[in-house]
């Protein structure tokens, strides 16, 4: 079965790499002799698509073209599907190791080795190796959420998903159409930067907050892509990162350690609790809410008045 596959991949590779124009999937199939003993075209269709999507993953850039008559066809340029030599020093060598052990952990260890192997076939030196050097150093990002891959895949093939999506200050996920950007590790959380379709404006996810499975939507994004997507900026912003205020607010002794680090000033009150000023900036409402009854907003008013509406929506269900 593997040596199967593996000899159709190879044929559907060497059809869209050969061909000058793009090509239909009936004239596809009637290329592809396996392919022509697919029993319906339902199982067609599904053997194409895996097979498309394997393609993919091992790097083939394979481009979808409609002509004037609606058809869709298919066809992988050489020009995208070249590399250009490649040289790299120990020094970059060894920072490609790097980056690839960050990943040893997580669900693209598979992707991050195929990648340097692809570089070796590529001209990477044989005396050089990559994981070698900087021995000691392990590099880690943790990745927990289900959504990361699936998110991830989308991100690079420029799919839009629809998700379940449950906001800070809400008992219930609600339904989001995205068109996904980039994904960003900040503060050891995962945020997806994207498009909101719904709401028609650029908005960040945290992946912990994705409820059930990522479904991929249509064929092609409606806005471009920004050229730098800042995401880190983006969430600093709605975390409170960017402040020119100051909230006073009061914690539970030994509880909500990420707030203590933020504080500017911290006051022993006794009895269990202390005093706190911390930086204020938009969306410190919904983070102090994560922190649930060890904190007491003392002020300002609009701060103290904007978590008590959230806490009571909450509570609500």
């Amino acid at each position: 079965m593997a040596i199967a596959k593996a000899e159709r991949l190879m044929n559907l590779a060497l059809c869209l790499l050969g061909t000058r124009r793009p090509l239909s999937k009936r004239e596809l199939r009637e290329s592809i002799e396996a392919y022509l003993e697919a029993g319906s075209d339902d199982s067609f269709n599904r053997m194409f698509e895996r097979d498309k999507d394997d393609l993919r993953e091992l790097g083939l850039v394979i481009a979808t073209v409609e002509n004037i008559e609606g058809e869709v066809g298919y066809l992988a340029r050489r020009d995208s599907n070249r590399l250009p030599p490649i040289t790299l020093d120990a020094e970059e060598a060894a920072a490609l190791g790097l980056a690839a052990k960050v990943w040893q952990q997580a669900r693209l260890a598979g992707a991050a080795s195929g990648a340097l192997q692809k570089l070796r076939a590529a001209g990477l030196p044989e005396d050089v190796d990559p994981y070698g050097a900087h021995g000691a150093l392990e590099p880690r990002i943790p990745v927990h959420e289900a959504a990361f891959e699936p998110l991830m895949l989308a991100c690079r093939d420029r799919r839009p998903v629809v998700f379940e999506y449950r906001k800070a200050s809400a008992a219930r996920p609600e339904p989001r159409h995205v068109e996904p950007w980039a994904l960003e590790c900040w503060r050891g959380h995962w945020y997806l930067a994207g498009f909101d379709r719904d709401r028609g404006a650029e908005r960040v996810f945290r992946l912990s907050r994705i409820t059930g499975k990522v479904r991929s939507r249509g064929t092609g994004f409606t806005v471009p892509v920004p050229d730098v997507v800042t995401v880190r900026e983006t969430v600093a912003g709605w975390a409170g990162e960017i402040a020119d205020r100051s909230a006073l607010i009061r914690l539970r002794s030994g509880a909500g350690y990420p707030l203590r680090a933020k504080a500017t000033e911290v006051r022993e009150l006794g009895n269990g609790w202390d005093e706190l000023e911390i930086p204020y900036g938009h969306g410190l409402d919904a983070w102090l809410v994560e922190f649930g009854p060890d904190v007491v907003v003392l002020e300002p008013a609009e701060l103290r008045a904007d978590v008590v509406d959230r806490l009571r929506a909450v509570a609500k269900g």
